[in-house]
């Protein structure tokens, strides 16, 4: 499952950005995904719910927002329409992505201890 992969993965960037904050406790995670980033929703929170338990995310929940796919002309930046051909109307050159390919972590809410 191609989910858990990308859980691990995002398991082991939030153990990095709190690296520095030792017995830090992890709330909340918000995670964007990309309309095309190849992720199906329901595996990723299967796999979130998996690999959490007993875990230092334990209580953590999991936000999921989600990108539209956006594209654009590759040398003239022209936006190009969902549901059109993906080649620009005004110069012919071919489209690129430029939204909702990926996933990112947009933010960890935690609680830091201070000593």
């Amino acid at each position: 499952m191609h989910e858990l992969s990308l859980i691990q993965a995002l398991f082991a960037e939030v153990e990095t950005q709190l690296a520095p904050h030792a017995g830090a406790r992890v709330c909340a995670l918000h995670v964007r995904v990309g309309e095309l980033a190849g992720v199906d929703p329901e595996l990723f929170r299967s796999a979130y719910e998996v690999c959490r338990n007993g875990g230092p995310l334990a209580a953590a929940e999991l936000e999921l927002s989600f990108e539209p796919a956006e594209w654009q002309c590759s040398v003239c930046q022209a936006d190009i329409s969902r549901g059109t051909v993906l080649a620009c109307s005004r110069c012919g050159e071919p489209a690129r992505l430029t939204r909702g390919g990926a996933i990112f972590l947009d933010r960890i809410e935690a609680e830091i201890q201070h000593v």
